[in-house]
């Protein structure tokens, strides 16, 4: 467990079970910080493999959608200095709104949403308290264009890059700095957890997690303001921006409908 008598920094990194966030993770590591891991499932071989990069590792199973969760994992740090902030931990829903049950859309609007709000909100203001500290937030080029048959989550990562834009201008005169990684479909669990497997977007090749990761990490590192992860996911989201939004949406259905990957 890392100590106040460590010259390692800290890093706190949501979402650290598999994928993005377990791949962020495994760039602090590899980079001299010492972890604060969190996820709603057992992260014990993540804290093992960790480890093994060098770090001292604490590892947290709370579902952050809750005040709870949010609570123990807050609790967990004991008011060490948090030198990197890596809000990652988010869930994906698949079919269309009507089709999906309301617990399970609330679900993703208290995980992506109100408990990352609430962890950036504590942790934020200790940050400021000191006078240094790194956010990294995960959001997406999902929030870009309208999300049909997948709408509540580009809802949701609307926005989270929305907010960080705005967090980052009201934290331009200090030293903490706010980054936003936006990646586009990345090989991870997300689809299979989203039930999206039977749709085009979910069957179709992705992003390597890792690759993703260090192109976030390298930005939070050097202070950047927004990072979109590849070349294609660059162009999309420059099509995001000036195509209607009844293009996008189509465009949207025809990656996300149930049954687009037998097409």
């Amino acid at each position: 467990m890392n100590t106040s008598a460590s010259p390692r920094q800290l890093a706190v990194v949501t979402g650290a079970s598999s994928g993005i966030g377990y791949e962020l993770a495994a760039e602090c590591a590899r980079n001299g910080f010492d972890l604060i891991i969190a996820a709603d499932r057992p992260l014990d071989q993540a804290e093992t493999d960790l480890k093994g990069l060098g770090a001292a590792v604490t590892s947290i199973e709370a579902d952050l959608a809750t005040q709870e969760g949010v609570e123990k994992l807050c609790a967990a740090i004991r008011g060490r200095p948090v030198d990197a902030l890596i809000a990652n931990a988010g869930h994906g829903l698949g079919k269309a709104f009507l089709d999906q049950a309301f617990p399970d859309i609330a679900h993703v609007i208290d995980t992506n949403i109100t408990g990352t709000l609430a962890l950036l909100h504590q942790v934020g203001n200790d940050m400021r308290m000191r006078g240094a500290g790194r956010i990294l937030i995960v959001g997406s080029i999902a929030g870009f264009m309208p999300g049909s048959f997948q709408a509540v989550y580009n809802g949701t990562k609307a926005f989270i890059d929305s907010f960080a834009a705005a967090l980052r201008n009201e934290l331009k005169d200090t030293n903490l700095t706010v980054t936003c990684l936006m990646p586009g479909p990345t090989d991870t669990e997300f689809f299979e957890r989203a039930d999206m497997l039977d749709t085009k977007v979910g069957a179709d090749e992705k992003m390597p997690a890792s690759e993703v990761a260090r192109i976030g990490f390298k930005a939070m590192m050097d202070g950047d303001g927004e990072v979109i992860a590849g070349m294609k996911n660059k162009l999309e989201a420059a099509v995001a921006h000036v195509a209607p939004s009844s293009s996008l949406a189509e465009r949207h259905r025809k990656m996300a409908e149930p049954g687009t990957a037998k097409h």
